[in-house]
């Protein structure tokens, strides 16, 4: 048999467009001559749709969408979806899979795994599959699986979340080739653990496994497609590219296919599911442009490189915001920049403003001392330019914060915070710096002072971060450990030869400025934890590790 793997971009909730791509993708398959296309997981309806799952009118959609699929579909085709079951108890719906035959479905395996750590709620919205069955088709008998259900190999794992395993059930039934329909985000060095975890189930199984991702960007997640197929040695014998739409067909009977170059370095790799994520982002929210605030800093130069790349240099404006405390070699850096990537320079200083807020909270402020209040104005006077810049001109904002910054509050509500999307995050500030010098690789995009200084937020005399934070080189290892290892800060300390009082205090920021982050723009994830709604922690709480 000659299966595609069909690699495509849904988009939450759009029927008719993700229909539309199904059906398009199935007739290049045909023509190509495969006998069968694979889809990813809930392809129909777009991963993930959370809450839209509760809405009856939303699962009906589902269910007129696959049989309208498998009228017009000229291939058969297996594709994911929500739909309804009647189990007498439990969920009324399942993460299904459907094969579409002759006009109608003639096969449905509903998921049997459902995570529930990170950003998974599954088992909020679903019922599990009671049971796992092959079913016989061109030749072969399939065994289909849905994502979790091909992550609990007993040969791989050295400890196993789930007591069930729905590929030996599959494989106890005779199954000649095992797919995998998967929408698996992407997150840093997750790709190779993917392709070793199902080499596993290959060679010990002794099956092909067929497993086709989805690809693009829904809200915070990113899926990076990078779909393949192994022959039962456990060799790569098929690959879709990352990152794209993209079709790719397998020959279950020599064990052959195309294999499409992936990016080889990890930091290529991080950079394009940011601009994957930044460009349907913006674009499946209805946005063609984009406002960088730029400070001549580095955040916002790595920022607007990603923009210019994801949307286009001519749908993206930087605006250089210079204030009293600016140095003139930054206010050269932004406007550099600019001109580096090609998009348009506006300068707008906040001196005048800032001034007349002085003037008119004198009064109120009376004789105490310039502070961190005053810093704040600073910020905040530049959110309003940046968010009345995007009501006027219809363009979102993109805030420049990283993830480094996030964690412990070094940043101001209202202020560096405002905007629509907030690109890095979930980019730890030295990954910031590794990013740029990875842009610059063929030639100078950023510009090489601004990578080199002190980094420094300017709102006050000669003001550097190292000021208030640790250097970044002794920050960023304590943030790792406490947010996305869940060390106390005493493994953290002896871990890493650190004060315990220093990381106490560290991590006592981040979980002190938990409410800054639930009032953050949504960020893109590309690390095992980010600040969103895969990380719930409450802001009113007084637990000390």
């Amino acid at each position: 048999m000659k299966i595609a793997l069909a690699q495509f971009n849904p988009t939450v909730g759009d029927f008719p467009g993700n229909s539309a791509r199904i059906l398009s993708f199935a007739e290049k398959a045909k023509e190509r001559g495969a006998d069968l296309a694979v889809f990813s997981e809930m392809c129909v309806c777009g991963y993930l749709p959370q809450d839209l799952l509760e809405r009856p009118a939303f699962i009906e959609r589902n269910e007129i969408a696959v049989r309208e699929i498998a009228e017009k579909a000229i291939l058969p085709v297996v594709v994911g979806y929500a739909g309804r079951i009647s189990n007498g108890t439990g969920k009324s719906i399942a993460n299904r899979a459907a094969l579409l035959c002759g006009g109608r479905v003639v096969f449905e395996q509903s998921k049997m795994l459902l995570p529930t750590y990170d950003v998974f709620d599954e088992s909020r919205y679903f019922q599990p599959a009671e049971s796992q069955r092959a079913y016989e088709f061109g030749g072969e008998r399939l065994g289909i699986t849905i994502c979790e259900d091909a992550w609990n190999d007993k040969n791989f794992w050295d400890k196993r979340l789930y007591d069930r395993d729905p590929v030996v059930e599959l494989v106890k039934q005779g199954t000649s080739v095992l797919l995998n329909l998967s929408a698996s985000p992407y997150i840093l060095d997750k790709r190779s653990l993917r392709v070793r975890m199902l080499q596993s189930i290959a060679v010990h199984q002794g099956r092909p496994v067929v497993y086709v991702n989805q690809v693009g960007g829904n809200d915070s997640l990113i899926f990076d497609g990078a779909s393949f197929a192994l022959t039962a040695k456990g060799e790569i014998a098929a690959q879709a590219a990352a990152f794209e739409e993209d079709l790719v067909l397998f020959d279950t009977a020599g064990g052959t296919g195309e294999i499409h170059a992936q990016p080889d370095e990890e930091m290529a790799y991080a950079f394009r599911a940011l601009v994957t994520g930044t460009r349907d982002y913006v674009r499946k929210c209805g946005f063609k442009k984009v406002l960088v605030g730029l400070s001549g800093g580095i955040d916002s130069a790595v920022v607007a490189a990603i923009a210019a790349e994801a949307l286009g240099a001519e749908n993206v404006l930087g605006i250089s915001m210079p204030g009293p405390f600016s140095s003139e070699g930054s206010k050269a850096d932004a406007k550099e920049l600019c001109r580096n990537l090609g998009i348009e320079f506006v300068s707008i200083a906040i001196t005048g403003v800032f001034d007349a807020y002085r003037k008119a909270l004198a009064p109120v402020f009376g004789a105490r001392p310039v502070d961190v209040t005053e810093e704040n104005i600073q910020a905040r006077i530049r959110g309003n330019y940046l968010m009345a810049l995007s009501n006027k001109f219809g363009s979102m904002v993109l805030s420049t914060g990283n993830k480094s910054e996030l964690s412990v509050g070094y940043c101001t509500l209202y202020g560096d915070m405002a905007g629509g999307l907030a690109v890095i995050s979930d980019v730890p500030k030295l990954m910031v710096y590794e990013l740029a010098n990875w842009m610059n690789r063929e030639r100078e995009l950023i510009p090489r002072s601004t990578i080199e200084k002190p980094p420094s937020a300017e709102l006050r005399p000669n003001q550097k971060d190292v000021d208030s934070l640790p250097p970044y080189e002794v920050l960023d290892p304590i943030l790792k450990a406490y947010i996305e290892d869940l060390q106390t800060p005493l493994e953290i300390a002896k871990r890493y030869g650190f004060d315990i009082e220093l990381v106490r205090g560290i991590a006592a920021l981040v979980d002190r400025n938990e409410y800054k982050r639930k009032q953050a723009a949504p960020g893109l994830k590309i690390t095992s934890r980010a600040f969103g709604f895969g990380r719930p922690f409450p802001i009113a709480q007084k637990f000390v590790p």
